[in-house]
């Protein structure tokens, strides 16, 4: 079965919440790059010229850690976002990728970036899944 074409509202829809999620991630990696650039005591609040604890420079190092992950991740969703945006343009938004079905409009308004429908993701996650074993 071919795909169905979205209407230029619901196209429209989907690139205003697209738009959206895309300016939340930029806000967030630079609000993130902002506290790493203040150090870790500045960001932490610690003003104090108590000297460093060994235990409070692991915690600190660990913190940094996640942050850098989650910023990873943060720049992962954009990435997908603006291919996103370009499937909108180019009229293949909500198009799986993988089966050429249309991706159901409920998960397109969680997940906007998704590339595969509901049923050829869960197929990726099995085969993953058994390579693991």
């Amino acid at each position: 079965m071919a795909a169905k074409l979205m209407s230029p509202d619901k196209l429209k829809k989907f690139e205003e919440l697209i738009q959206q999620e895309l300016k939340e991630s930029i806000a967030y990696i630079e609000e993130v790059s902002k506290g790493q650039s203040l150090g870790a005591k500045e960001s932490s609040g610690d003003l104090s010229s108590y000297a460093f604890h060994q235990a409070d420079q692991g915690s600190d190092t660990h913190l940094m850690e996640q942050s850098v992950m989650l910023m990873e991740h943060e720049r992962e969703k954009i990435s997908l976002l603006k291919e996103s945006l370009q499937k909108i343009y180019n009229g293949t938004y909500g198009i799986c990728e993988m089966c050429g079905k249309n991706i159901s409009e409920s998960r397109l308004e969680i997940i906007p970036y998704a590339h595969y429908c509901v049923s050829c993701t869960e197929k990726m996650e099995d085969k993953k899944r058994k390579q693991r074993k």
